[in-house]
């Protein structure tokens, strides 16, 4: 892991594979942290001949906290006052712009999850030519009438653990309400990944601000439209934090974006589904590079 100045803040970063592979950026969901991707998940995508970029997000982990802006007035904005928000999710995919920059990428392949995905979707939409594809999984393009089920919203309202056994209780519930129901919880995996994160730096405040930027997010829908980038669009049927609805709408929104709809899925990507995701996010990417050698080289005519 490095740190590195992005934006006028710093970004926690880490690569995994061959530097001269497809680089495949990882933007991360709400709160979550740069080791929240299984490392299995990303060996698999290094054998497939992927640059795998992980980071954290801006206010989680070892990136800047943005603590002088204080805890959101989350009430406040959801009653119509989006000027409390401290940034928004514009801001934070012009950190992944940034990141892009201090790696000395010109462009990479993209994929983001949950409140990742609004990310990449905006970079998407900011700086296409920085996108050689995009894949958004488990998300929704801003229509604010996607919601989550009443538990999923109790979930993300919980007090904060004071403790480390507060913190896998935490993780065990979330697994229970947001994870796929067909699929087995991989428990030992679910507790070392608590522990680590637990001794990472935890601050509530910032995934207070996190969720405040999407709270304030405008509609990306009709922007979606004019979007030429090779897309793929991954949902569970029974995701109950950002139901299967906004998947079908991201996907309906973009031109020619293919849509994965994965059965017993729900939020979280559980192992049985990696093979059949990877091979989909391989035919996105080749698209994406299909069309990028074609920009370079074109056919002269007759």
């Amino acid at each position: 892991m490095r740190i590195v100045p992005v934006n006028g803040i710093e970004l926690a970063v880490e690569t995994h594979g061959d530097p001269d592979g497809l680089p495949l950026v990882l933007v991360n969901g709400l709160g979550q942290h740069l080791i929240g991707w299984h490392p299995d998940l990303l060996a698999s995508m290094v054998r497939r001949g992927y640059h795998v970029i992980v980071f954290d997000n801006r206010d989680v982990g070892y990136s800047t906290h943005l603590d002088w802006h204080g805890p959101p007035d989350l009430l406040g904005i959801v009653a119509g006052q989006p000027g409390l928000a401290p940034y928004g999710l514009e801001d934070m995919a012009a950190d992944t712009a940034g990141l892009l920059d201090a790696l000395g990428l010109d462009s990479a392949h993209v994929m983001g999850v949950s409140l990742g995905g609004m990310i990449a979707q905006l970079l998407a939409l900011t700086s296409p030519d920085r996108v050689r594809s995009l894949i958004s999984v488990m998300s929704h393009p801003g229509d604010h009438s996607v919601k989550p089920t009443d538990e999923a919203i109790n979930l993300l309202l919980r007090p904060g653990a004071t403790t480390l056994d507060e913190f896998i209780l935490g993780a065990e519930e979330s697994a229970r309400v947001i994870g796929s129901p067909e699929f087995a919880v991989d428990v030992s995996w679910l507790h070392s990944r608590s522990r680590a994160l637990w001794e990472r730096r935890q601050n509530p405040a910032g995934v207070a601000r996190q969720l405040a930027a999407v709270l304030v997010a405008a509609d990306r829908s009709a922007a979606l439209a004019g979007l030429r980038v090779p897309t793929l669009v991954v949902h569970g049927s029974h995701d109950p934090l950002i139901p299967v609805r906004g998947g079908r709408l991201t996907a309906a929104a973009v031109p020619s974006a293919e849509l994965l709809e994965i059965d017993g899925m729900a939020h979280d990507l559980p192992r049985e589904i990696w093979a059949r995701l990877l091979d989909r996010i391989d035919d996105t990417t080749q698209h994406g590079e299909s069309l990028r050698t074609a920009v370079r080289n074109p056919v002269s005519p007759p």
